[in-house]
Order: C-alpha cells, then structure tokens, then sequence
C-alpha cells in the first residue's frame, strides 16, 4: 500500500477505586467546564462524588437548530476573590455567566463579541475581565449589573488573562500572537509588550509566591516562565504534545508543576527551580485539558476532555487516586474552597445530562501521524470526534468504520498536517453488519486519499 497512512483502533478503560485519605471540606468544591453537554459540573471534593450540573444550555447536536436562550460551548472558568460568584464564559454564544456558588443559581449573564475564552475577576473583585479571542480586546464587566463598562485593546487573539495577588498589573497571552500583553489594572493601559515562542497560548498562571507567570504553549508543546518583577522571559521548557493547563501545589514544602499533556494522556509534575526538573509523569485518563490544585496542595484535580470525568491526583503519591464523572468534553476546571459556607449546596442542579464515552487510540501503521477519537451516544445518534495530527498538509483523509468500504467522513489537514472533525450519525449498530470479519468489527481506520477498504482494512484501491 503506497503513500497512505492507516490507524487501527486499540480501545482500553482503567478503573480506580476509591482511597482513605485527609479530604478537602464538603464546603469546597471542583467545578467543570463542559463544551459538549453545555452543563457545569458540580463535584464535593471530600467524597469524590458528582453533585449534579448546572445546566446552562442544550447538550449537543441539538444547538445544531437555531437556539435563542442557553448557552453553547461552556468553555472558560473563573471565580471572584470571595469564592461566592463563579464566572463561566461560552464562546459558542458569545456570554460570560455569572453563577452564585452557594446556591448554584445564574446571577446574571453578560453578551459580548466574538468568541470569548477565559474570565477571572480582579484582585479586588470589583471588576471581572473577559478575553474576547476571536477578536482584540479584554472585555471589563461590573459583576454587580453584568454591565460591559470597558474594552481594552490588545493583540489579535487574546487567549486567557490573570492577576498577582497585589492587583495592579494584568497579564493576557494570546492565541494568535507571539506575545503577552502586561496591562495596569487601574489605568486599563498596556505597559508592556512581551514576545514568546508561539503565538497559540491558551492558558496561564501565576507561582504560590506571585514571582513568575507561566505560560503554555499548546501547538508546540512548550511552557514560557515570566518574572513579575523584571517582566522578562526567565526559560523556556520542553513539555510535551498538547500542553494544555498549568496548577501549582505545595508538596512537603516545595512548589511543583502539574501540567496537563492532552497528547500524551499525562500529567507531568516538575520543579519550580531556576531550571526546572521533571520528576514525575502521572497517566490519566484521555486528554486531559483542566487542571486545578486544592488549597493545602493535597489534590491535583484533572479534567480529562475525552474522558468526561475528573480524575483526582494525591500530590504525596503522585498517582491518581479517583475518578469522578463530569460533563461531556470538560475544559476549564477550577477548585474553590469553602464556595458552600453553609448546607449541602445541591439546588438548582440536574442530574447527569451524558453517559460515559468510548475513547478510541489510533496507532500509525507507517507514517509519523498521531491520532485519536472519541465516540458518544447522544440517544438515537452518535458523535465521533476525530483529530489528526502531523499528516500531509493540505490532504484530504477518510475515515472507515468497521471495515466498511464507504468512507464514514473525510478532512482535509491544515498547512500544519492536522485536522478534526466530528462526524454525527447512528453510528454504531448500522455499521456493524457491513463487517465480516471479527477483527474489523471495532475498528476504525485513516487513510489517505478515496481509496476503498476490505473488510481486513487493506487497500482496494491505490492512489
């Protein structure tokens, strides 16, 4: 078979029980992000359990159909210096949510331009600051009447902002600039521009002892470190394939990095020295995206994007100790400690909107490409997302289920050799009879170009 790239499906879940350990209060609480279900997800952090959700919009493929109230694609987190006010912002509708943590109920929302990212609130509080990504500019809101009061110009892109505890510079990475903006939080002007090694960062955050900002860099798989003080790049470190979020934790009185490798289904813990050191790689579940740590350091709180869950990571061990199920396709996650002063804090949400997916691994037969999938029942139908990477630049690949000879769909790359896509259809039991031979039956196959497949998934046809 000549000029094609293949993958075969190798399917496989790891279930992990529960452990005794000193827990985080039942007055704290993790919350997700979730793009496909359109939910937040409410976990106690001392049992480990799923609360229930707080339902913000319809769950996929339903906001397919013109959709005037809800929200589509929960994507960013935030949550004011009081703990008492979540701030969730859709970049589908283009709404940061203002969300009561005690009571769980939607205070207000806030329409704003084209595609928003991330949100945090100021030191102070009195101000809530919206990247707006698929534009340029930071959006300043009033979280009292959910009014846009300001915008502050940047770079095309802006990707994420945070604030040292001393609230008087903002920092705003981009996802389309090489560079960070530094800004002052009272006179809403940049004082600084910094170039990085990428333009594509879509989050950062700020060292226990507010001395650096670290950055990542999700298209190289890079981390930048910044220093507060001097407003300079201190280093630059290799992490890996899908460098997604950053968390710091205190662990027997040294600071780490948890950072999680979409790419490499990990999270790699590493030292905060001048030059730091990695020290351990922790496997999760698929893809995790979201990572938070608990106020003592005890817990790493890790939100697995094809996973649909949250896995749980005691930092004394170094290993996953729990998973807990969450929404469909979780981004952001924070922890917020003592967010339900008082009572359960179990109003105003549903139960579990999803079921568990079936994440699929697709290994190269030849080539150097990467890949995986992730199938969800969605009721009558199914969703199957697929991402490819470093193949061919501008190439079109199919995508065959179950040894079928038909294509099930097909993407084109990008000048970079990657493409994703999601396919929505009954995908599951019609695709079976057309497979006659077992080995075939729960596989799913990439290949280059409209060549057809046998039921062995060879090539029909060469091109």
């Amino acid at each position: 078979m000549k000029n094609h790239h293949a993958f075969f499906v190798i399917a496989a879940s790891t279930l992990y029980a529960s452990a005794t350990w000193a827990l985080p209060s039942s007055h704290d609480r993790v919350y997700t992000a979730d793009q496909n279900s359109n939910t937040v997800s409410v976990i106690d952090p001392s049992t480990n359990a799923l609360l229930g959700q707080i339902r913000l919009g319809n769950p996929r493929p339903n906001l397919l159909s013109p959709l005037y109230k809800g929200q589509i694609n929960v994507h960013g987190m935030g949550f004011s210096p009081d703990h008492k006010t979540l701030l969730v912002v859709s970049n589908g509708s283009n709404s940061a949510t203002f969300i009561d943590t005690a009571t769980n109920k939607v205070k207000g929302i806030t329409y704003l331009g084209r595609s928003p990212h991330e949100g945090f609130f100021t030191a102070d509080g009195k101000e809530a600051w919206v990247v707006v990504r698929g534009e340029d500019y930071v959006s300043v809101i009033d979280p009292e009447t959910f009014k846009e009061t300001d915008r502050i110009q940047t770079d095309l892109g802006p990707g994420m902002v945070i604030f040292p505890p001393d609230g008087k510079l903002a920092f705003v990475v981009s996802s389309f600039t090489p560079r960070v903006d530094v800004i002052d939080v009272k006179s809403h002007k940049i004082v600084k521009k910094i170039d990085v090694v990428s333009p594509f960062s879509p989050f950062l955050q700020i060292t226990p002892d507010s001395s650096e900002i670290w950055m990542t860099h999700k298209d190289v798989g890079k981390i930048t470190r910044i220093s507060t003080k001097s407003l300079e790049v201190v280093g630059v470190m290799d992490t890996g394939f899908i460098t997604n979020h950053i968390a710091f934790a205190p662990v027997d009185g040294k600071t780490f990095a948890y950072v999680t490798i979409g790419g490499e289904n990990a999270v790699k813990v590493y030292t905060t020295d001048k030059k730091a050191k990695l020290v351990k790689t922790i496997q999760t579940g698929a893809l995790p995206h979201g990572i938070w740590a608990s106020d003592d350091g005890s817990r790493v709180y890790v939100g697995l994007e094809n996973g649909d869950a949250v896995d749980v990571i005691d930092t004394a061990a170094n290993k996953v100790v729990a998973r807990v199920p969450v929404g469909e396709s979780p981004q952001a996650l924070a922890f917020v400690s003592n967010a339900v002063p008082e009572g359960k804090g179990g109003e105003n949400l549903v139960s579990r909107v999803n079921v568990d997916p079936v994440n699929i691994s697709l290994k190269p037969v030849k080539e150097k490409g990467r890949g995986f999938a992730v199938l969800r029942n969605l009721g009558v139908v199914d969703a199957l997302d697929v991402n490819l990477f470093k193949l061919k630049p501008k190439t079109v690949y199919n995508v065959y289920l179950n040894g079928l000879s038909a294509p099930a769909a097909s993407f084109e790359t990008d000048e970079n050799g990657k493409a994703v896509g999601t396919m929505i259809a009954p995908l599951r039991q019609p695709a079976r009879p057309g497979a006659v031979d077992t080995a075939v039956k729960n596989s799913i196959i990439v290949m280059e170009g409209n060549a057809p497949v046998d039921a062995k998934g060879a090539a029909l046809a060469s091109i």
